[in-house]
């Protein structure tokens, strides 16, 4: 059951619309379909009524001929036969034979059976006869007399006109009974039904223009019906991916069906107060910054005092952390927030600066290959850059730097010479604080903030960074960018 219903999920379409539209097409269709299958019975049960009441009609009339030229004397039945023939326009075509001519039997089904029926058990009553042979044949191979010729080939006024319904051709009935020993009665005519046996057809040309016509009109009323439903699911929607992009974009529009005007509301109580968390979040830690900064001068001012140059170094070293550990803490909150257009920026030129720099104070990077200027926030990306780079130097000295793009992501590798990560705290280090150096100097092992706001600006821009260990040592951060993507405020 679960198979099959993931194979149903694979063809619908995803969108809500699409699936209305879906469900409608088939509401339609089963619709449709139930409504030519009742018409379809009714039809064909008014037309057995008919051909019932038409063949029995038919057979009282033919029983009368029977009779007539029963009590005809033998000599005058083909005086008789000539006068009606010449007269033309008589209902039924009729002939003596001496035996019974041979008729290609056609048609089947139950409209069939009710006229053969029918005809032989009013004649069987009427007449006492029980060799009673009805059968329908085509026009153009009925053969009429005992030479066996064919009806096109009578004048027209022998039975043609009474016999052939030009263009449609309708199946004649041929009736033949014996009225006496090597004398046989034969009666051919027409029933009046001229599609009695062209069965019925569900895609005529009338039914399908019918139901395409009905289809279209559902259709159209029903997307219009089904857009005026989707568009405030679909401002929501868009509203929702735009979150992140920025909280201070104006209120959805509370309007549409109830439960619709509903959401709208909670997801705008949201974004307010998500907006004043992340304000109240800021005054916080702005709050805490201005108050830690008076106590940890105020300390170092007394540590300069300090008469044993070990202890005063080492107290300074601490003040040192702990103002290190703030200004970390305050970056995490609030250096995310980068107000920035995103612009055209070359990768190679950003890193060539950030490497100048490293340079500088004994580190090494090695840069290969080049990619096409990537859109992007540039003050937050080299702050990235520079955030692994960092971590590249100062724990292998060395770093080696790939660029390359394939299928709109833009790959960038850093191999460093260090000792690696385990892998179990390959995903642990991007969390706030963590540091897998053991020590609590900044000069060992940093603040742990570093990695973590290095991914959250790589997410930001559509991106990530994975971390790895080389099978020849060293650490591996790969940071992917995709080409066109929509950047998110940091």
């Amino acid at each position: 059951m679960k198979g099959v219903k993931r194979k149903l999920a694979r063809w619908l379409p995803s969108s809500l619309r699409g699936r209305f539209v879906i469900i409608m097409i088939a509401g339609v269709l089963a619709a449709q379909a139930a409504s030519y299958a009742l018409w379809t019975s009714q039809v064909r049960a008014s037309q057995l009524e008919q051909l019932d009441e038409l063949s029995s009609n038919m057979a009282f009339s033919i029983a009368s001929t029977m009779r007539f030229f029963r009590s005809l004397p033998v000599d005058y039945r083909h005086i008789v036969l000539d006068q009606l023939r010449s007269m033309g326009g008589t209902r039924f075509f009729v002939s003596v034979n001496e035996r019974r001519i041979p008729v290609e039997d056609i048609g089947s089904g139950p409209e069939k059976e009710v006229v053969v029926d029918n005809v032989r058990s009013i004649l069987t009553q009427q007449l006492s006869i029980d060799d009673v042979v009805v059968e329908f044949s085509r026009p153009e191979t009925l053969r009429v007399f005992n030479n066996e010729v064919l009806l096109y080939d009578l004048p027209p006024r022998w039975g043609q006109h009474s016999l052939l319904m030009e263009p449609l051709s309708p199946p004649i009935l041929v009736v033949q009974l014996e009225l006496a020993p090597d004398t046989w009665l034969y009666v051919a005519t027409l029933l009046g039904v001229p599609d009695i046996f062209s069965g019925y057809r569900w895609l005529s040309e009338e039914r399908l223009l019918v139901g395409v016509l009905v289809l279209l009109s559902v259709l159209a009323l029903s997307l219009l019906g089904i857009t005026s439903v989707t568009r405030p699911l679909a401002r929501l929607s868009k509203a929702a991916r735009q979150l992140g992009d920025d909280l201070d974009s104006p209120p959805l529009k509370e309007s549409g069906p109830k439960e619709v005007a509903a959401t709208a509301a909670a997801f705008n109580r949201m974004q307010r107060r998500i907006r004043e968390q992340i304000d109240e979040r800021e005054r916080l830690f702005s709050a805490i910054s201005h108050d830690l900064k008076t106590p940890i001068t105020r300390l170092r001012l007394r540590a300069e005092m300090l008469d044993d140059p070990a202890q005063r170094e080492r107290f300074c070293a601490s003040l040192d952390e702990l103002s290190e550990l703030v200004k970390g803490a305050l970056a995490s909150v609030k250096g995310l927030d980068l107000h920035e257009d995103p612009q055209p920026t070359d990768l190679n030129a950003l890193l060539l600066e950030i490497a100048e720099g490293l340079r500088l104070h004994g580190g090494e990077v090695s840069l290969y290959g080049t990619v096409l200027p990537l859109t992007v926030k540039p003050l937050a990306l080299k702050r990235c850059l520079a955030n692994l780079l960092e971590n590249a130097v100062f724990y292998g000295q060395k770093a080696t730097v790939t660029l390359e793009e394939q299928a709109g992501i833009v790959t960038l590798r850093i191999h460093d010479n260090g000792p690696g990560i385990p892998d179990a705290q390959l995903s642990r280090v991007f969390s706030p604080f963590v540091r897998l150096e053991a020590s609590r100097s900044r000069y060992t092992g940093g603040s742990g903030l570093g990695l973590g706001i290095a991914r959250h600006i790589a997410r930001a821009h559509g991106g990530d960074i994975v971390l790895s260990n080389h099978l020849s040592g060293g650490l591996v951060a790969t940071l992917t960018l995709p080409r066109q993507t929509s950047v998110t405020d940091l």
